[in-house]
């Protein structure tokens, strides 16, 4: 047998709730037992594959809950597809992506589930699983809900804003809350009054204030903060929970502790792009700001501090990176003279964890934090623990070799993403991952990729663990 098996020897291991210097079995992909260093339990251990750790950490495979692969917006498509996106994610230390179907107006939602499951089969180097975007609620969706949940699509994302494309109204939105707190979904929240910003992108451009900053401007945190309020009350009214999308502001954050701190079901994510860059870069000069126009736009630097404090305290649980990448060349250029019409988005799928790491560096996280917000709470937050998100006897073996000492610079010319761009350019990283396990299979040897287009499965899910 020992030679299906894999061992890793030497490391510290860490998860969101331990360090711990031991050695680890893999067998037919799954971790079979940890044994801390000293204890002799491993001396009698046999393996074909041994991978030495000294000196490294051994930690769970990232999870990121939030991204979008070959997402169709605003006449052209994010720029990674399953394939490309998935790779790039391995090169950054994630093993579990969750991306978002998308309901077609009109359409039903099986459709635009069967539509992602055809762009991802056979095209993932990683477990994948999906979300569902619902862009249109009457009775029929509605009754696909309990469907989608029983078959491991247990969460619903809806949208306050984009008004004309994803947009849903206070009633579709309460409808599909009580849906959810009757079939154990989950409803996802993009949380911008998008009705009060179309007024004031139409009178920004009126006015001739098209640049990348005024994206920024028009958005405001006011905004963000009244719809994450509408949408507490709304999830109150309904007896449902609520996970909010890509908390960028102070003040929306604000709004998600006050409900928590009266014991509601409530959970909040953020995004590297707002804990690491701010107005400024979309204020970067030449149409370099366009780089940075996403949604939840990027906020005043002073924002920052909130987020990283929300993330300790747990009013934020997931970071996740709402990768959606699009070129500066030929796609963030449609909106040179109309910052309305460039592509919201920014890739990120391969920087998250070491951004994450950085952080732990500088203080502002603690390690076990580091694999929580990472691994552990979002595969919680999406039915996928204690299968994904930590290292554990009958876990997947989805494990990650992290260099800590090593040190790296963000570059578009080095990354894997499909985008000729990267929103870090240039930014200094101490950290970086060696090697990667995916149901033990090994994707990337130190530095070397050795994965391959459909080694990952699609994972269904049960419905939020922190709702049990």
């Amino acid at each position: 047998m020992s030679s299906t098996r894999t061992l890793i020897r030497g490391g510290l291991v860490i998860t969101a709730s331990d360090e711990i210097h031991a050695d680890v079995l893999i067998e037919d992909g799954r971790i079979v037992a940890l044994a801390a260093h000293g204890s002799g339990t491993a001396e009698g251990w046999t393996a074909g594959r041994t991978v030495d750790a000294t000196g490294k950490y051994v930690i769970p495979g990232g999870v990121d809950a939030h991204t979008h692969m070959e997402m169709p917006f605003g006449g052209t498509f994010a720029a990674d597809t399953f394939e490309t996106g998935t790779r790039a994610a391995a090169w950054g230390g994630t093993t579990t992506i969750v991306d978002f179907a998308i309901q077609t107006p009109g359409g039903s939602l099986r459709q635009g589930l069967d539509t992602w499951f055809a762009k991802a089969d056979g095209k993932c180097a990683i477990d994948y699983a999906f979300h569902m975007i619902m862009a249109d609620v009457n009775e029929t969706s509605l009754k696909e809900m309990d469907l989608l949940v029983q078959e491991g699509v247990t969460s619903f994302k809806l949208f306050m804003a984009y008004p004309g494309v994803f947009y849903s109204d206070d009633g579709k939105i309460l409808r599909a809350m009580q849906r959810a707190s009757s079939n154990g979904g989950l409803i996802m929240m993009h949380a911008e009054n998008g009705i009060a910003i179309d007024v004031l992108v139409e009178q920004a451009l009126a006015e001739g204030r098209t640049d990348p900053r005024h994206h920024g401007e028009v958005r405001k945190v006011l905004l963000e903060a009244e719809a994450t309020h509408r949408a507490i009350q709304l999830a109150r009214v309904a007896d449902a929970p609520l996970y909010v999308v890509h908390v960028s502001a102070e003040e929306a954050l604000a709004e998600l502790a006050a409900a928590r701190d009266k014991g509601l079901p409530v959970f909040g994510e953020t995004c590297p792009q707002y804990l690491f860059l701010s107005t400024d870069n979309l204020a970067e000069p030449e149409f370099e700001g366009a780089k940075y126009v996403c949604s939840t736009p990027l906020r005043p630097r002073e924002h920052q501090a909130a987020l990283w404090r929300g993330l300790r305290t747990n009013d934020l649980q997931v970071v996740s990176t709402d990768h959606c990448p699009f070129c500066f060349t030929g796609q963030k250029e449609m909106g040179r003279g109309d910052f309305s019409k460039i592509p919201n988005g920014l890739p990120g799928v391969e920087n998250r964890m070491d951004l994450l790491h950085q952080a732990v560096v500088e203080g502002k996280l603690s390690r076990r934090r580091w694999i929580d917000i990472a691994c552990a709470s979002p595969a919680r937050m999406f039915g996928l623990y204690p299968r994904k998100g930590t290292i554990a006897p009958g876990a997947d073996a989805d494990i990650v070799i992290y260099d800590p000492h090593a040190e790296q610079t963000v570059s578009a010319r080095t990354h894997h993403m499909a985008v000729d761009y990267s929103a870090y350019e240039g930014k200094r990283i101490t950290g970086r991952v060696e090697t990667v396990l995916s149901r033990g299979e090994v994707v990337l040897e130190e530095r070397e990729f050795k994965g391959r287009a459909g080694h990952g499965q699609y994972t269904p899910r049960s419905t939020c663990q922190y709702l049990d």
